[in-house]
C-alpha cells in the first residue's frame, strides 16, 4: 500500500498534520480519544462503522448479550458518567450497551473528532521525521501524526471459514460478527447456524424460536452456563452506585477485573458433597463465577474434572434425548480453556421440535449447494445460513492493516510466526505505536472494560512523560520484547489453557500460529508487571530525541540518547 507522495519537507501534500491518530472506536478508542485530548493532544479517531460501539456497534445478532454483569462492564474514570447511566439488566443487550457508548459519546462531546466510514489501510513510520503516515480507504483522508494507537479490539474481525460452494447458495448467508442493522426476519424460514461458541449459545435459542425448523452444525461441544439474567432493581442500583468506589477498587486487584467471589479453597481438597453444594449454588447463581468456585479449577486437571463433570450431568438432566445430549456434552478439553459460554435456554433448545443437531465430527460439511448444506448424510435445505463462527482475534484487526515500522519492517511479517509485543502495548520497530489489548495483555480473559482503562491511562501517561520530557519516539526493546514473549508462554503452561484448541491460541483460523496470545497470569499480577516497569523508569523501553541529548537520568551523549 503506497503512502501519498511527500514533499520536500517530508509531510505529505495531501494529509491532515495532528498529534495522534487513534483507530477504532469501540470502547478503547473513546476513552483513548479522550484521554489524548486530556493531554492537549490534536487528535481524531477513525472508525470503520457508522458510530460508536466497537464489537457491539457490528454483533447485532438475535439474542446478543454481554457475559459480564452490566455494572461492572461499564467505564469508572468517570464518576459522573457511572451515576447518571442506569442500567435495566443483569446482563446487558446489544441494543443497551450501543446506546451507552452514544450516552459516553455525547457526555465526553466525542463526535466532534472522529472520522466515521472509514477504514484505516496502511500505517507507515517516517524515520527521518520521527511521524506515522496514515492511509485510509476513502483514498483522501491521509494523516501525518507523531502518536497511533491501535484501538482496533480483540474480537473484532469476523472470521467466515472457508467452505466449498458457499458463494453458490442461493439463500442468504450471515455472520453473526456483523448482523445487517436493519435485522432479519427469520419466521418462517429453514434456518442453519454454523459454530456453537459464544455467539452460537446466544443466537441459537432465539433463532429457534422464529424459524419453522433450525439446524444446529456443532464441530465442538461447549461448556455453557445459565445466565439467569433478570432486570435490575432500581433501588439495588441505586444502593449499588453509592458503593461503587469500593466495587472499582476490588475489580483492580481481582485476578480478572470482575467482582466474583473468589474462594483460595481447593476443589481436591473439598468433600464432594462441599464440593457439589458449591457448584450448584454457582450454577443457580449464573454467570461466569462458575469458573471461580474454586482456586483450582484453572490449574489442576483433575479439580478441572469435577467441575465439568458437573456441567455434564446437569446436559444430561436437561437434554431429554440420550443421544442428543451425548453429542451436546464436551469432553476432549477442560472446562474454561476454551471461553465459558454464557446463554439462556441453550441445552433446552434442543428439546424442541424445530431443532436438529448435525454433529460435524460424524457428518462433516462436505460442501454448501444452492439450497443448503450436504454432508454424508444427505441434503439439509436452507433459507438462511449463518456463521456463529467468531473471530480472528487479538490479531486479525491489526493484520488487516498494512502497519510498517522502522526499515519498512512489516508488522504481519514480524508476527509471521506469532505476536510479539511488551506488555501487550508496543512492539519493537514500531516507535510510538500503541496496542489497547493487545496479544500479551490479559484483556479478553477478564473484564475487557477494566483491561482498556488500565492501558489506556498507561499509555497516557507514558505520551504525558515523553512530551515532558522532551522524547519523540518511545519504543519497546527487542530484549524487553524477548522477555515478556517467554513470560507470557511461562505463564500459559501453568494452566490448562493450553490443554484446547481455542481462538485463544489461533486455532479457529485455518494457517494461524498456535500461540496463546493473552497474558494468563491473571490481570493483578499484570498491573503489579506494569507499575514495576514505571517505577523502574519504564525498563525496556527505549526513548529518543531529534535535538537534545538530556535524558530523563542526566546528561548523556547524542550516541546514548536512547536507553532501555
Amino acid at each position: 500500500m503506497d503512502i501519498p507522495p511527500h514533499n520536500a519537507s517530508g509531510a505529505s501534500r495531501s494529509a491532515t498534520v495532528i498529534d495522534a491518530v487513534v483507530v477504532g472506536g469501540g470502547f478503547a478508542g473513546m476513552y483513548m480519544l479522550h484521554q489524548l485530548r486530556c493531554l492537549g493532544l490534536s487528535t481524531v479517531l477513525i472508525e470503520a462503522g457508522s458510530g460508536f460501539g466497537g464489537t457491539w456497534f457490528w454483533n447485532r445478532y438475535p439474542g446478543a448479550r454481554c457475559d459480564i454483569e452490566s455494572v461492572q462492564y461499564s467505564y469508572s474514570f468517570d464518576d459522573a458518567i457511572q451515576n447518571e447511566w442506569t442500567w435495566s439488566e443483569r446482563f446487558s443487550t446489544q441494543p443497551e450497551i450501543l446506546r451507552y457508548a452514544s450516552f459516553v459519546a455525547d457526555r465526553l462531546d466525542l463526535r466532534r473528532d472522529a472520522k466515521f466510514d472509514t477504514r484505516v489501510i496502511a500505517a507507515h513510520f517516517d524515520e527521518q521525521r520521527h511521524r506515522w503516515l496514515l492511509s485510509t480507504d476513502s483514498g483522501d483522508d491521509t494523516y501525518d501524526a507523531q502518536y497511533v494507537v491501535m484501538a482496533t479490539g480483540s474480537i473484532s474481525a469476523a472470521n467466515l471459514p472457508s467452505i466449498e460452494g458457499v458463494d453458490s447458495f442461493e439463500g442468504r448467508v450471515l455472520h453473526t460478527g456483523s448482523w445487517p442493522h436493519e435485522g432479519v426476519d427469520l419466521r418462517g424460514q429453514r434456518v442453519g447456524v454454523v459454530g456453537t461458541g459464544s455467539s452460537g449459545v446466544q443466537v441459537i435459542p432465539t433463532i429457534a424460536e422464529q424459524a419453522a425448523h433450525l439446524t444446529v452444525f456443532q464441530r465442538t461441544p461447549c461448556y455453557a452456563v445459565p445466565a439467569r439474567n433478570s432486570p435490575l432493581d432500581p433501588e439495588y442500583v441505586q444502593s449499588l452506585k453509592k458503593t461503587y468506589p469500593e466495587l472499582r477498587r476490588l475489580a483492580q486487584l481481582s485476578p480478572n477485573g470482575t467482582i466474583h467471589n473468589f474462594v483460595d479453597q481447593r476443589a481436591l481438597d473439598t468433600p464432594p458433597e462441599e464440593r457439589e453444594q458449591r457448584y450448584e449454588e454457582l450454577w443457580n447463581r449464573g454467570g461466569t463465577g462458575f469458573l471461580f468456585a474454586f482456586s483450582d479449577i484453572v490449574t489442576d486437571e483433575h479439580a478441572n474434572d469435577t467441575a465439568a463433570e458437573f456441567i455434564r450431568r446437569k446436559i444430561r438432566h436437561i437434554v431429554r434425548d440420550p443421544s442428543v445430549a451425548e453429542t451436546l456434552t464436551p469432553r476432549d478439553y477442560p472446562i474454561g480453556s476454551k471461553r465459558i459460554c454464557v446463554g439462556t435456554g441453550y441445552y433446552e433448545t434442543y428439546n424442541r421440535d424445530n431443532v436438529t443437531l448435525v454433529d460435524l465430527l460424524e457428518s462433516p460439511i462436505e460442501t454448501i449447494t444452492g439450497a443448503g448444506v450436504r454432508t454424508p448424510d444427505g441434503d439439509i435445505e436452507l433459507d438462511t445460513l449463518v456463521f456463529a463462527t467468531g473471530f480472528d482475534a487479538m490479531t486479525g484487526a491489526l493484520s488487516r492493516i498494512d502497519i510498517r515500522g522502522r526499515d519498512g519492517v512489516e508488522l504481519l511479517a514480524k508476527w509471521k510466526a506469532g505476536p510479539r509485543t511488551y506488555l501487550g502495548i508496543a512492539s519493537a520497530d514500531f516507535p510510538n505505536l500503541f496496542l489497547v489489548n493487545g496479544p500479551g495483555s490479559p484483556s479478553v480473559l477478564g473484564n475487557v472494560i477494566v483491561s482498556i482503562e488500565h492501558h489506556v491511562q498507561w499509555i497516557s501517561t507514558i505520551i504525558g512523560f515523553m512530551r515532558a520530557n522532551g522524547f519523540d519516539t518511545v519504543e519497546a526493546s527487542v530484549e524487553a520484547e524477548d522477555d515478556w514473549v517467554d513470560e507470557v508462554n511461562d505463564e500459559a503452561e501453568g494452566t490448562l489453557f493450553l490443554k484446547a484448541n481455542s481462538w485463544y491460541l489461533g486455532a479457529n483460523v485455518p494457517g494461524k500460529p498456535r500461540i496463546f496470545m493473552p497474558y494468563a497470569g491473571g490481570f493483578i499480577k499484570y498491573r503489579g508487571r506494569c507499575s514495576e516497569i514505571v517505577n523502574g523508569g519504564y525498563t525496556g523501553f527505549e526513548f529518543d530525541r531529534d535535538t537534545s541529548s538530556a535524558s530523563y537520568f542526566g546528561e548523556k551523549s547524542p550516541s546514548d540518547a536512547k536507553r532501555a
